[in-house]
């Protein structure tokens, strides 16, 4: 520890409480404390949204990956950056158009069923405590790392400092701390990549060749099957990176946030060019961990290899660059944590206190107490389950969060907004079986049973052998709530069309009529 951490780490923390001291007075309605009073423009909102996204899997867990593993680790970067085209091009608009504060708002547009809202409101529960254990666990490693204190203090620490984010600051709060955190981290990673070119005298071709020497890998390093040597893991990676970001609860929620559809899409827009830049520097933050760290002083540090980003910062520019670049990555995993237990909080105080138990008749008061208390619920539970989570890589607990995500929330999202037949026994079938499939088959793998003590959480033989069953569940999800549709005799196709109007358009369906009414002549008589 050395004043120069000291002072970057308060800083950083003195920037964003007096975020929260500002934020803090304007949030006084639940529309504020939700969704920012739905006031951010588009380029504001876009950088939330690749604050929100650039994670500490992102920047953490995926250098590590990239220095331990080679090729297999830029999975994770192309998945993560592509599956803003599913976002973009199927999930934005209509998300905006139809939902109000939450998924289950939208899901809830179409069906006005409590059991749905339930569910959809379960669903994202879990999502956001799956994602923010790879954020405490990321926080806990680089705490640990700058500070020299216990796991459990430095978890304990960022835990308690994301719920106050939260509950004094809301959503507005959130979304400047993810804006303030976007820039700097978009700083820090240019810098890192312009050292590391520089060490190779800018020439990508000497780069890429060098790296076939550099690691025990060898030239291997550079080819896929390092990490995941059955090609059904790597292609279940895949599908849950790709299509995890459209069914994620933090990120989709930022859509409500802007005034309408049209700034969304310009959302989305900007936190495409942001995060697509920042993956394709994540190359340089990998190769250059590998090369200029080393292997084993990585995993010395970090067994899952998630400090590499801190320790090539440290070996290229020495104490100060170490200190800035680990002060971002912590203002990084507040930012995310933030956004997550908003998400969460908004799941339990809207859709299940507010509008399932109040019935929709719960006080402007009552709402936000009940916010303010399920915050502080997210929060604890997390904080407990990412201390015995310590010794895995936050990039693919991150993996994870987003099989879930694809398998219970997608298929019901895009079937509620694109198949009339779709119905409230559909949803709710579609819902519970990605949801009770992945985390089963989560629970049943190698991340939670191995024959190795130390491996993972538990010892024995995993009875499947995907990391990752996004290959199985978000199929089944998909039969799930086609099945259940098929299987129910319920159909509403007017609430189809009210639906495929707002969705469209933002607009009732009567409102549509009346805008492009024309008024036609009277018919002539021409018989004559």
């Amino acid at each position: 520890m050395n004043a120069t951490v000291i002072a970057l780490f308060l800083i950083i923390v003195a920037i964003t409480l007096a975020v929260t001291y500002y934020a803090a007075k304007r949030t006084r309605t639940t529309n504020e404390f939700y969704t920012a009073g739905g006031g951010l423009t588009g380029w504001q909102n876009g950088l939330a949204i690749a604050g929100d996204y650039l994670s500490a899997a992102s920047f953490l867990g995926i250098a590590g990956m990239i220095a331990l593993s080679g090729f297999d680790g830029f999975f994770y970067s192309i998945g993560f950056l592509i599956a803003y085209l599913v976002v973009l091009f199927l999930v934005a608009e209509p998300l905006r158009n139809l939902g109000k504060y939450t998924l289950a708002d939208m899901i809830s547009s179409r069906f006005d069923a409590k059991k749905v809202r339930g569910v959809a409101a379960i669903n994202t529960i879990t999502i956001v405590i799956f994602y923010m254990i790879a954020q405490l666990v990321g926080a806990g490693a680089l705490i640990q790392l700058l500070f020299n204190i216990d796991y459990w203090l430095a978890v304990l620490i960022v835990g308690v400092m994301m719920t106050i984010y939260v509950i004094f600051g809301g959503m507005i709060a959130t979304s400047w701390v993810q804006i303030i955190k976007a820039i700097l981290l978009m700083a820090g990673t240019i810098i890192i990549s312009f050292l590391v070119l520089a060490k190779f005298d800018f020439n990508l071709l000497d780069m890429f060749h060098e790296m076939k020497t550099v690691t025990p890998l060898g030239s291997d390093y550079l080819n896929p099957g390092v990490k995941y040597k059955d090609p059904l893991d790597t292609l279940s990676l895949m599908i849950a990176l790709v299509l995890g970001t459209a069914g994620l609860p933090h990120i989709l929620m930022r859509f409500f946030t802007v005034k309408d559809a049209k700034t969304a899409r310009s959302s989305v827009n900007t936190a495409t060019w942001v995060i697509g830049i920042f993956y394709i520097m994540t190359i340089f933050l990998g190769f250059g961990a590998a090369a200029f760290v080393g292997v084993d002083k990585i995993k010395e540090q970090n067994a899952a290899g998630n400090m590499a980003a801190p320790l090539l910062a440290e070996a290229l520019g020495g104490d100060f660059l170490m200190s800035f670049v680990s002060a971002v990555a912590f203002a990084t995993i507040l930012a995310v944590v933030a956004g997550l237990v908003l998400s969460g909080a908004s799941a339990f105080a809207h859709d299940i206190y507010s509008q399932i138990i109040k019935k929709g008749k719960a006080s402007e008061r009552e709402q936000m107490l009940a916010a303010k208390y399920a915050s502080l619920g997210v929060a604890v539970v997390s904080i407990l389950i990412a201390l015995v989570a310590q010794k895995m890589n936050v990039a693919f607990l991150v993996s994870l969060a987003f099989c879930v995500a694809a398998s219970a929330n997608l298929p019901v999202i895009l079937f509620t907004i694109y198949w009339r037949r779709f119905n409230t026994t559909g949803a709710i079938t579609g819902m519970l079986s990605g949801l009770i499939s992945s985390l089963i088959i989560v629970f049943f793998s190698p991340n939670v049973f191995s024959p190795v003590e130390g491996a993972a959480i538990l010892v024995g033989e995993p009875f499947f052998s995907l990391t990752n069953p996004a290959i199985i569940s978000v199929p089944l999800g998909f039969i799930g709530a086609y099945l259940g549709t098929l299987l129910s005799r319920e159909h509403d196709l007017k609430r189809y069309a009210e639906v495929t109007v707002k969705a469209n358009t933002g607009l009732r369906e009567e409102q549509y009529v009346r805008q492009t009414r024309i008024e036609v002549p009277h018919q002539q008589d021409f018989s004559s």
